[in-house]
C-alpha cells in the first residue's frame, strides 16, 4: 500500500469513527500530506517504508526551516497519532512513531486585551451596525459572543440556530472531542443575537436567494451565523473581521478570534471568577489548559506594582 493511500483512510477514519472536529482533521491533513510528499520525494512512497528514521528525517527538515517548537509538537502529535493507527489496524506490525519525542515548548502568554480596549471596540462595532447592512449586525453580534462566552472560533460557527436559548441567555456547543457544553452570555449579547436573528439573518439568507444562488443548503439554514452568500458563516471569514477590528487596537501580537477567548477568560479571573469555572466555560479538559489565564493576570499585576509601589 501506498503511504498516500494510508493517509487517506486514516483521515476517513478520523472523520468518520473517531468523530474527530473539522479543525483537527484538517491539521491532521496538512501535516500528514505533508509527510508524505516528504517521503515520496525521498523515494519511500510504499508504507513499508514508513519507520521511525523516516519520520525523525523529515522532522529535523522541518526543524532546519525554522519551524516553531509548538507547531513541531503538533507534528509528532500528528505522526503519533498516524501511527498509533496504523498499527491497531495492523497495516504495520507496530507504530513507527511510538518512540518519537516532542521538542520542550517555552510557553508565551496569549494576547490580553484590556477592559478598556474591549469596550471600545464593541462599541466601535456597535456604532457601526446599521439595518441597511445587515452583515455588519451580524459581526456586531459574532464579537460579542465570541468576547462574552469565550467560544472557540469553530465551536461559534458550527452553532446551529437551536443552539441558543435567548431566554436563559445561553449556547450550546459542539467543542473539542466531540464535547458538548452549555455556556451563558450576557445582556449586550443577547441584544445582537436578538437584533441579528430577527433583522439581518433573513436578509441575508434572501440577498443570496435574490441573487440567482437558490436557497441556501439545508445546514447552511439551520447554522445561526450565515455568510454574505448565504451559506453557513466560515471560519475565514471570522478570522478577517477581528483582524479588522484588533487592527485598530495597540499592542502587538495574534489578531484572530482566540485573542477574544483569552481575553475573556482572563477577565473573568481578574473578576474573581473561580478557575474550576473558567475551565468548565472554556471546554478545558485539564485544569493546566485554564492555569495560563492565572499567569496573565499575576504578570499584569506585577508589571502595574513595578509602576506603582515607590519600592517596587
Amino acid at each position: 500500500m501506498r503511504l498516500s493511500a494510508a493517509v487517506e483512510r486514516f483521515l476517513t477514519a478520523a472523520q468518520l469513527e473517531y468523530g474527530y472536529s473539522e479543525h483537527t482533521v484538517r491539521a491532521y491533513q496538512r501535516d500528514l500530506g505533508a509527510f508524505a510528499a516528504f517521503a515520496e520525494s525521498a523515494g519511500h512512497a510504499d508504507l513499508a517504508a514508513c519507520d521511525l528514521e523516516l519520520m525523525r528525517d523529515w522532522l529535523w527538515q522541518r526543524q532546519q526551516q525554522g519551524l516553531a517548537a509548538t507547531t513541531l509538537a503538533r507534528n509528532v502529535a500528528t505522526l503519533k497519532s498516524f501511527g498509533a493507527w496504523l498499527e491497531r489496524s495492523r497495516l504495520v506490525p507496530g507504530s513507527p512513531a511510538s518512540r518519537l519525542r516532542a521538542p520542550k515548548a517555552g510557553r508565551d502568554l496569549p494576547r490580553v486585551l484590556a477592559d478598556e480596549q474591549m469596550r471600545r471596540l464593541l462599541e466601535r462595532v456597535e456604532a457601526r451596525a446599521d439595518l441597511e447592512r445587515p452583515e455588519s449586525l451580524r459581526d456586531h453580534a459574532v464579537l460579542e459572543l465570541l468576547y462574552a462566552a469565550a467560544l472557540r472560533v469553530s465551536e461559534l460557527c458550527s452553532l446551529p440556530l437551536t443552539g441558543v436559548d435567548a431566554g436563559a441567555r445561553t449556547v450550546r456547543v459542539l467543542g473539542k472531542g466531540g464535547k458538548e457544553r452549555v455556556v451563558p452570555y450576557g445582556r449586550p449579547a443577547a441584544r445582537a443575537i436578538e437584533t441579528y436573528v430577527r433583522d439581518a439573518r433573513p436578509a441575508l439568507l434572501l440577498r443570496a436567494e435574490s441573487a440567482g444562488r437558490g436557497r441556501p443548503p439545508e445546514p447552511a439554514r439551520d447554522a445561526l451565523f450565515v455568510g454574505n452568500r448565504g451559506g453557513r458563516l466560515s471560519t475565514n471569514a471570522v478570522y478577517r473581521t477581528v483582524a479588522r477590528e484588533l487592527a485598530d487596537e495597540p499592542g502587538g501580537g495574534p489578531r484572530g478570534p482566540h485573542t477574544l477567548r483569552h481575553t475573556a477568560a482572563t477577565h473573568l479571573l481578574n473578576g474573581g471568577a473561580d478557575l474550576r469555572v473558567v475551565q468548565e466555560m472554556l471546554g478545558h479538559s485539564s485544569l493546566s489548559s485554564t492555569q495560563v489565564y492565572t499567569h496573565v493576570s499575576t504578570e499584569r499585576l506585577a508589571q502595574s506594582y513595578r509602576q506603582a509601589h515607590p519600592r517596587a
